[in-house]
């Protein structure tokens, strides 16, 4: 290809979180690359979706952008706080224990405390520091150009043309368009949609509302409420704006008979806890409504092109996952496009790769979505729908039977030294599952109460599978079987090995707890023996180790640890008032 005005290496649709986080990750390793990015709007503009959660912080200190968005002021993300499941009562979960939490001055670094922790961002404040930090970076931003065409030749970009009939040519093409899925619908690419997760959501920002909670200086926790037809979020994004929306399935709103404003004064006057917080606040009459269908793309990925962020697929926002899916498939993008430019791994394995562990990722969220929705007795309106959610999963309520179908795609391999599913570690996961349990049944860990663990590798293949580190997607020996996959890497690795030595449980966790406390400063221990257990956890669950008690041995009774500190209302309410409050 002749360079000529437009001729790029990549070439991004769209500058919301996903395509400048594609740009950004290009431009940090390969400052070389010419990389534009095409944004049919005109920042700062308002968008829906301003909760995160963790594994963000990583990708913008990654990036070199953490510090331009800590320093914007927006609150920090301690935890949510939920009406939901079985009980009517409140019950708040927090990344990092709220009794731990040390006041700290802002801007602070992303260290500590604050690894654990995420946003709740002003989309119209924060996309804007994305996009133009990709252009700090290098990357050329044309905002108010939108796309008019996707040129195709067979399953192959051959060229966008933009509103102003110029044509852009580049060797790999990025879609990060959102709900438009521009790629998919001009390669006519089908979408998975689930017929019970598609609900409308409506919104507005209000002025002066109060905060549930202030937690040391900008801590806070999301507010979520149900409805028996719905639910609602409460989202304190600055000193002053809150954004407050409405879900609620879209049969429901059809049936009502009222406007979607109507439903949303409802809802936000009904609810006793979400009323109290606004009796002194205005709304800025910017209303809105849209189509909140959960969706996944049947492909992200061709043979020059690439689709991430909502684009790709979209999972209902009860987990708040749609910024994360979005910024973590828009890094795995730029990784792929990296290695591709390298020619050092086949082209096919990194394009499968990307395409298989995206895909798989939304989809477990989405499972997750439904379990969220069909596990909520409050919602006293809508039974039949959460039956049917329940029926067209083929899900179980039952606590064991629903965590073997939460885990049917696997657990997150390519995550070495973390041990997830659907950016939860397996225990949280469980522990959810604990608290929505009707019978209020606890999903216990399977390797309770075992104490002999053989590897059990029959019918397995050797293949790979990628790890992302420092702008490389690094080759990993993999064992596969049956559509599952374990990387002989990191604590799986560790494992491997040590069942090789010995099956005893008790020796095998000993010698870790010594490795552990003799290698890491004492913070870390804990959270380092935790996802050892739970490594082994999801080798069982897996079957690639087989567990069994042998009654002449003490059997084990260890808890696997999880990452989410979940709590009843009474209960976190009192581990706040214990926190201390000396500033470091």
């Amino acid at each position: 290809m002749g360079k000529t005005e437009h001729d790029w290496d990549v070439a991004i649709v769209g500058g919301g979180p996903a395509g400048s986080t594609v740009a950004s990750v290009l431009r940090t390793y390969a400052p070389d690359l010419r990389v534009l990015v095409l944004e049919r709007a005109r920042f700062p503009r308002d968008h829906v979706g301003e909760s995160q959660l963790p594994p963000i912080g990583p990708i913008l200190d990654e990036i070199g952008v953490w510090d331009k968005v800590e320093a914007a002021g927006f609150p920090i993300k301690i935890g949510a706080s939920y009406t939901w499941g079985r009980e009517a009562g409140r019950w708040d979960y927090d990344f990092f224990p709220v009794e731990r939490w040390q006041d700290e001055p802002r801007p602070a670094r992303f260290e500590g405390q604050r690894t654990f922790t995420a946003f709740q961002v002003d989309r119209a404040i924060y996309d804007t520091i994305l996009l133009d930090h990709a252009e700090d970076l290098g990357a050329q931003v044309r905002q108010e150009t939108g796309v008019r065409e996707i040129r195709t030749d067979g399953d192959t970009i051959t060229g966008l043309v933009l509103d102003d009939g110029s044509q852009i040519t580049a060797r790999h093409y990025v879609d990060a368009s959102g709900v438009s899925a521009q790629f998919r619908r001009a390669l006519g690419i089908g979408a998975e949609v689930p017929r019970e997760l598609r609900n409308i959501a409506v919104w507005d920002y209000w002025q002066n509302a109060d905060w549930a909670v202030e937690i040391g200086v900008g801590g806070t926790r999301v507010q979520v409420r149900s409805l028996s037809w719905g639910w609602i979020w409460f989202i304190p994004l600055g000193p002053t704006r809150t954004s407050i929306g409405l879900i609620c399935p879209h049969d429901h709103h059809k049936t009502s008979g009222k406007t979607p404003a109507e439903l949303y004064e409802e809802a936000v006057r009904s609810q006793p806890d979400i009323a109290a917080l606004l009796e002194n606040a205005t709304p800025e009459g910017k209303l809105q409504a849209c189509k909140d269908w959960s969706h996944l793309s049947d492909r992200i990925a061709g043979p020059n092109w690439f689709v991430c962020g909502e684009a790709a697929g979209f999972a209902d926002p009860i987990l708040a996952a749609g910024m994360t899916l979005a910024h973590t498939a828009a890094r795995d993008v730029a990784y792929t496009i990296l290695e591709l430019d390298r020619g050092e791994q086949a082209a096919d394995w990194l394009r499968d790769r990307y395409n298989t562990r995206n895909r798989e990722n939304i989809r477990q969220h989405i499972r997750f979505a439904q379990y969220w929705y069909a596990a909520n007795g409050r919602f006293t309106d809508l039974q039949d729908h959460c039956a049917a959610i329940a029926g067209e999963a083929g899900l179980s309520l039952d606590p064991q039977e629903a965590w073997r179908w939460l885990a049917q795609g696997g657990f997150a391999e390519e995550l070495v030294g973390s041990v997830s599913l659907a950016f939860w570690d397996v225990a949280s996961v469980k522990q959810i599952i604990a608290q929505f349990d009707p019978d209020g049944e606890t999903a216990a860990p399977m390797i309770d109460g075992m104490n002999v663990f053989r590897a059990n590798f029959d019918g397995a293949a050797l293949t790979h599978v990628g790890h992302l580190l420092q702008g490389r997607i690094h080759r990993l020996p993999c064992w596969e079987r049956d559509g599952k996959r374990l990387p002989v890497a990191g604590f799986y690795k560790s494992l491997i090995d040590t069942l090789k030595q010995t099956q005893d449980g008790a020796v095998i966790l000993n010698s870790y707890k010594r490795k552990i406390d003799s290698a890491l400063p004492e913070t870390e221990r804990r959270h380092a023996f935790q996802t050892v257990v739970q490594a082994l956890e999801a080798m069982v669950h897996q079957g690639w180790v087989t567990a069994s008690h042998d009654p002449a041995r003490p059997a084990l009774r260890v808890g696997v640890g999880h990452s989410l500190h979940l709590r009843s209302a009474a209960e976190a309410d009192a581990a706040l008032r214990t926190r201390p409050t000396d500033r470091r």
